[in-house]
């Protein structure tokens, strides 16, 4: 391990441990870090997995402290997300990277615009009585996380997205609500890695540190600006997102 990983990695960690905490897709930011700083795929992903679940858990434990964490409907609502996320590794063994990265391509314009122009991420939405949040949320966690264990970038800014515009959370409650479903299938996803040796230990502790300083700095940005710093932020993740599409 040399030190120019430590000083490639750690930095870009703590930038998408800011953008993860405002607006979610962090990792299209740390991911990205470790490949190129030389790691392979498979130990890139599981050391990725440790860090942000380091940041992630930092920033449920900020919202929940605000009270923006529904425990009890956002446990359930973990285990809908690890469900859809089984079911989306399976069916990404029978359907081809192509056919969906055509699809995104179409998706991620359109959730764009709905950004700019529509009502998405407003906070005085009327609220729907508790069954029908409920069961809105759950088939949002079930299909983002089908989205999540078939591809899964851009996982939290989908989620944000879909729980304020679907199931009418607050954004503030809809952001932790998140930020639980991500913490559950990052350990998941770190716990598996983890058996089969795929993750770099010093690394990871190292940029899970960075990452940190930035869920920290991300959380109070987003608890002080709202909407209005969730927005261009989030428009950036979307843009990252489809580029990257385009160039694969």
């Amino acid at each position: 391990m040399e030190a120019a990983q430590f000083l490639l990695v750690c930095p870009l960690a703590g930038l998408a441990g800011f953008v993860d905490a405002v607006a979610g897709g962090g990792g299209l930011i740390s991911l990205p870090a470790y490949l190129m700083a030389g790691l392979p795929a498979h130990v890139a992903i599981g050391t990725n997995k440790l860090s942000s679940a380091l940041g992630t858990a930092l920033a449920v434990g900020r919202f929940a402290r605000r009270g923006y964490v529904p425990w009890k409907r956002a446990l359930v609502l973990a285990v809908g997300s690890l469900a859809g996320s089984a079911a989306g590794a399976s069916l990404a063994l029978g359907l081809e990277e192509g056919t969906f990265r055509a699809i995104m391509l179409v998706i991620l314009p359109v959730t764009a615009a709905y950004l700019l122009w529509g009502k998405g991420l407003r906070e005085d939405r009327p609220p729907f009585p508790p069954g029908k949040t409920f069961a809105i949320a759950l088939a949002v966690a079930l299909g983002v996380g089908l989205y999540d264990g078939f591809y899964g970038p851009g996982t939290g800014t989908f989620l944000i997205l879909l729980l304020t515009a679907a199931a009418h959370l607050p954004l503030a409650t809809a952001n932790g609500t998140a930020k639980v479903l991500n913490l559950t299938t990052n350990l998941t996803g770190l716990a598996l890695f983890w058996l089969h040796g795929q993750v770099l230990l010093p690394l990871g502790l190292a940029a899970g540190a960075c990452g940190l300083v930035g869920n920290w700095l991300g959380t109070a940005f987003f608890l002080d600006k709202g909407a209005k710093g969730v927005k261009p932020i989030m428009l950036g993740v979307l843009g990252i997102f489809f580029l990257k599409i385009l160039l694969e």
